[in-house]
């Protein structure tokens, strides 16, 4: 009897650890993302970008501070404010404007200035010069960035990522996260298809990620799409919002 029970237990724990068992969703997850006042533009975007699967692989809660690398329209940036409270605080890292490529620091500023958060601080973030850490007044528990590294990767290119993802490192407090999620391209591809596709290969981030000095501490299946053939533009109409992403957590040691 004594060894079924032992039997038992191992089984039930290596059930518990597979990879890609949907995680528990916390009440404060489930309750932000039902948040009615968030716009119907991100709500819809729901059942695709899967919000309270990744805001519980994160972990965020009361009291962390969130450092968001390029909000966008600021879909994460809500959820970031709504969870952190009490205590905690969401820097939102928008880049310089440029003339060729949509700012999103109206919409940014807007939902800082909105009186249901204020929590949030709009920072300008700096690729090259300097450190993430130089801009925040305070080391963070957590670094985010979705469907961004791509696009940083042109700018940086091989060697200037390495860097990039060192000041991602700088910014953090040990122990802290930093979150990773993109298109996948194709096996083997590295950053070939970063600058035509908007895709990149996830073992290039885990390399980069690593040589500046984190742990890849996991990953989330939450995103995987096995049935995208990796070919199409990220934002093709064909495959827009269902592409293949990995979400990694890498951690500060």
């Amino acid at each position: 009897m004594r060894t079924s029970r032992i039997i038992l237990a191992a089984a039930l724990a290596a059930c518990l650890s597979a990879p890609g068992l949907a995680a528990e969703i916390p009440a404060a997850v489930s309750a932000a993302v039902a948040d009615s006042a968030r716009p119907a533009e991100d709500t819809k975007r729901d059942a695709d970008r899967k919000p309270a699967e990744i805001l519980a692989f994160i972990d965020i809660k009361p009291g962390t501070r969130v450092a968001e690398l390029i909000p966008g329209g600021g879909y994460f940036t809500r959820l970031f404010g709504m969870l952190v409270k009490p205590g905690g605080h969401v820097y939102a890292l928008i880049p310089p404007p440029r003339p060729d490529v949509p700012n999103s620091a109206a919409a940014i500023n807007a939902i800082a200035a909105d009186a249901r958060y204020g929590n949030i601080t709009v920072l300008t973030l700096s690729y090259t010069e300097g450190a993430l850490a130089a801009g925040l007044p305070q080391p963070v528990d957590v670094v985010f960035t979705s469907n961004n590294y791509h696009d940083i990767h042109n700018r940086l290119g091989d060697a200037g990522m390495v860097d990039f993802n060192r000041r991602a490192l700088e910014a953090l407090k040990p122990g802290g996260a930093y979150i990773v999620i993109d298109h996948a391209t194709a096996a083997g591809r590295g950053a070939e298809d970063a600058r035509t596709l908007h895709r990149i290969d996830p073992e290039i981030i885990k390399a980069e990620a690593i040589a500046a000095g984190f742990q890849l501490a996991g990953s989330s299946d939450a995103l995987h799409n096995p049935a995208d053939p990796h070919t199409a533009k990220a934002f093709d109409a064909s495959i827009r919002g269902k592409t293949d992403q990995f979400v990694f957590k890498f951690v500060k040691p």
